[in-house]
């Protein structure tokens, strides 16, 4: 991208494609994996880019993501939960709904039940860690499939480390059992009613959660039957 084109020529890649007033940056990415103060051996070390958010879209949606939008807010409307969506983004063509998180299970239920939604299928939960987005430092990000109506749509919920609990939504949607466990055990989100919330990769007793920025991404002793993989600058050297 160049200046004679009409946009910074430092303008990040993951920034949309149409600049829009509400995008905004929400920290600084460092290195190939986010992570400060340990060996970073991707080559990326030297990585410097901002963590750049895409900004509200602005009714009326074009397609059939209005007609989403549209059916949603009529099935929220009089269900005690007005104001659950905070906010809606529309980015390289996929929506994605901002719920709050103790309105989650209702939002989900209406998603699953509502004719004119149908999203029969919840593919599971992602979380992600933005230690800079300040109240908001850790996010679930749920993938939603309608098989009735050959439509994804994804839902997307924050809480801050201060107080890492959203609700659980397996009541709704039984696949996501295990993947409520994944991202519990990863990034330490705590799924409120989640029927045996326990790690399912780490063993029980295992120390923190290896998918956050402030996890050590190596050179920490690690000790698997009786095996220990030493720091880096403690290896063997081949040269």
């Amino acid at each position: 991208m160049t200046e004679d084109q009409g946009s910074p020529v430092d303008q990040p890649e993951n920034a949309p494609a149409t600049l829009d007033p509400e995008v905004h940056a929400v920290g600084t990415r460092e290195g190939m994996f986010g992570v400060r103060g340990t060996g970073d051996t991707s080559g990326y070390g030297g990585l410097v880019q901002p963590v750049v958010f895409p900004g509200h879209a602005s009714r009326p949606f074009e397609g059939w993501h209005e007609d989403v939008a549209a059916a949603l807010d009529a099935a929220l409307a009089g269900s005690g939960v007005e104001g659950a969506l905070t906010g809606t983004v529309i980015h390289r063509g996929e929506i994605t709904f901002h719920v709050r998180r103790e309105d989650l299970p209702t939002v989900a239920r209406h998603l699953r039940d509502d004719p004119a939604l149908r999203f029969e299928l919840c593919v599971g939960v992602n979380g992600v860690n933005y230690p800079e987005d300040t109240g908001a430092e850790l996010h679930a990000v749920y993938h939603l499939l309608s098989m009735t109506h050959n439509r994804r749509v994804r839902l997307e919920v924050t809480c801050p480390d201060s107080d890492p609990h959203i609700p659980s939504i397996v009541a709704t949607y039984p696949t996501n059992d295990w993947h409520e466990r994944e991202t519990f055990d990863m990034f330490g989100i705590v799924f409120d009613g989640h029927p045996a919330l326990t790690r399912i990769l780490m063993p029980d007793d295992w120390p923190g959660h290896p998918q956050r920025k402030d996890y050590p991404l190596g050179g920490i002793p690690v000790e698997y039957k009786g095996g220990t993989v030493p720091p880096p600058d403690q290896r063997r050297s081949y040269n």
